[in-house]
C-alpha cells in the first residue's frame, strides 16, 4: 500500500546547496577569546570545528531514497477443496515497479479445475499518489478463460482507510457500452507477532447482462474469506482459511458450472520479494 512521497530532483538540489551557503556563512572563523574566569580547570581549549567539517555532515544529511523500486506480492496461492461444486486451485498476485509517486502495476487473479482455467482478470495500470497512503490508478482489464474475453478500461483508487483497513474501488467501461465495478476490502490483525489473521471481501457489479460470461446485471458475484497465516519470516507465510461465494449470474452457459452457492476449504502459501 502507498507511501507519503519524498520531494526530490531540482529542489533537492537546491535545498542541498542552500545548506552549504549557510554552513559556510554561519561556520565560526576563529575561536573566540577566553579570559582566565571562563578557562576549564586543566586550561584545555577545544577548538573550533573546521567549516568543511560541517559543511559535509549537513551534505551526507540530504538524504535521497526515491529510487525505483519493484515488489512482487503473491497474496494467495492455494489449493481449494469445496463442499460443493468442483475442488480447484486459485491465485492472486500483483506486481508493482516506481517510485513513490509513479508506479506501474500488474494484477492477476483466477481460478484453475481439473477441466483447465475457468475464469481469470489480468490488470496492467498506473498509478498516481493523490494523498498520503492513497493512489489513482488508471490503467486496462482483461477477462479470461474458458469463457469469452473481455476488455475493459479501468479507473480507481486505491489504498489505507483509517484503522488500516486495505480499500480499493475500481470503475470498468467496456465495449459494446459495457460498464462494471469492482469493491475491495481487507484487514490484518495481529493475533501474535507471526500468527496474522486476515479477512476479506470482493464485489463485482455490472452495468448490463452479457449471457455468453454469465454475467447478470447488478451485482453478479460477492465472495468473503477468512485466512490464518503463520509467518516464518516477513516474506513467506503458509496459511489455511475458509473462503465463501455467492454468485447472481446465470448457469446454463455450458462452461460455467459452478454452483450458486460455494463454501470451500482453501491451503496456500503467501510470498512477496
Amino acid at each position: 500500500m502507498p507511501m507519503a512521497p519524498d520531494h526530490a530532483g531540482a529542489h533537492q538540489r537546491a535545498s542541498s546547496d542552500q545548506s552549504h551557503m549557510d554552513a559556510e556563512q554561519n561556520a565560526p572563523a576563529s575561536t573566540p577569546q577566553m579570559t582566565d574566569r571562563d578557562r576549564p580547570p586543566n586550561d584545555h581549549v577545544p577548538p573550533a570545528p573546521p567549516a568543511r567539517a560541517v559543511t559535509a555532515t549537513m551534505s551526507m544529511m540530504q538524504m535521497h531514497d526515491d529510487a525505483a523500486r519493484a515488489t512482487l506480492l503473491v497474496q494467495r496461492l492455494e489449493y481449494r477443496q469445496a463442499t460443493r461444486g468442483e475442488d480447484g486451485a486459485a491465485w492472486q498476485a500483483e506486481a508493482w515497479w516506481g517510485r513513490d509517486l509513479d508506479r506501474a502495476w500488474f494484477k492477476s487473479e483466477g481460478e484453475r479445475g481439473a477441466d483447465g482455467l475457468r475464469e481469470a482478470r489480468s490488470e496492467l495500470a498506473w498509478s498516481h499518489a493523490v494523498a498520503a497512503f492513497w493512489d489513482a490508478q488508471l490503467g486496462l482489464r482483461v477477462d479470461h478463460g474458458a469463457g469469452p474475453s473481455r476488455r475493459w478500461v479501468a479507473v480507481g483508487i486505491e489504498g489505507l482507510a483509517p484503522y488500516w483497513f486495505e480499500l480499493a474501488a475500481t470503475l470498468y467501461a467496456g465495449t459494446q457500452e459495457r460498464t462494471a465495478a469492482r469493491l475491495e476490502a481487507a484487514y490484518e490483525l495481529n493475533l501474535t507477532q507471526r500468527w496474522i489473521l486476515r479477512p476479506q471481501l470482493e464485489l463485482d457489479a455490472y452495468g448490463k447482462r452479457d449471457p455468453a460470461r454469465g454475467v447478470r446485471a447488478g451485482l453478479s458475484d460477492a465472495e468473503a474469506g477468512l485466512r490464518l497465516r503463520y509467518e516464518f519470516s516477513r516474506r513467506l507465510a503458509p496459511y489455511l482459511g475458509i473462503d465463501w461465494r455467492r454468485r447472481l449470474g446465470r448457469f446454463d452457459v455450458p462452461w460455467r458450472r459452478e454452483p450458486a452457492r460455494e463454501f470451500a476449504w482453501v491451503a496456500g502459501l503467501r510470498f512477496w520479494f
